[in-house]
């Protein structure tokens, strides 16, 4: 596994700066044009790669940044594409048992961030803030996807708003990963959540002004 090490570190990073690099440029293409469609498979598919990677190297490296980053990003890029398929309420009999299998993973996911956080800051890491922001995140997301399982979801266009969100939070994932390794600050935990502190409001922004109400 040693020798493995360092090439899967090498794609993790090129994937990473690809990533970065196609996810900066569709925040700044039209919505549904040939560009956005054409840059956004080469992001989703990096930002793939970089996760996977992310996960192998955190089980090696005992890394529990990595292992965030890798899990929160790989269920967001999953969802976000998966949710422009689920389009209309007529169609949540395709709904898949990978749909479900992956929400429940995410919920049980959150419920460890949370914990892990809870229990850092009771011992008086302040990182520990970092998970649990992270934990919370997680679950509004799991939430979100269960009301639109169960037809609750009170938007016409939820595919295209979940879609957005998550790719967005794909994003920040990334930035932040990039920050997080680039960048030196007196207190960890800030570098962790400013990219979610800036593209948080925007992501409420644009959802309110997308959204069609049923």
């Amino acid at each position: 596994m040693e020798e493995l090490f360092i090439p899967f570190l090498i794609i993790h990073i090129v994937m990473g700066a690809l990533s970065l690099m196609t996810g900066t440029l569709n925040i700044l293409f039209k919505k549904g044009t040939t560009q956005h469609k054409k840059v956004g498979k080469v992001f989703v598919i990096s930002m793939l790669i970089s996760s996977f990677t992310a996960l192998i190297l955190s089980i090696y490296d005992d890394n529990l940044f990595l292992l965030i980053i890798g899990i929160f990003t790989i269920y967001m890029i999953a969802t976000g594409t998966r949710f422009l398929k689920i389009k209309k309420r007529v169609q949540f009999k395709r709904l898949k048992y990978s749909d479900w299998v992956l929400t429940l993973l995410m919920l049980f996911f959150s419920i460890f961030l949370l914990t892990n956080g809870i229990q850092k800051v009771l011992n008086g890491f302040q990182f520990g803030i970092v998970p649990i922001a992270f934990g919370i995140i997680s679950l509004f997301m799991v939430i979100q996807d269960i009301r639109i399982f169960m037809g609750l979801s009170r938007f016409k266009n939820f595919g295209l708003l979940i879609h957005i969100q998550r790719m967005i939070g794909a994003y920040i994932a990334s930035l932040t990963a990039f920050l997080v390794v680039n960048v030196e600050f007196s207190t960890a935990f800030v570098v962790w959540l400013l990219p979610t502190l800036i593209f948080l409001p925007l992501i409420i922004i644009w959802s309110r002004k997308m959204r069609v109400l049923i």
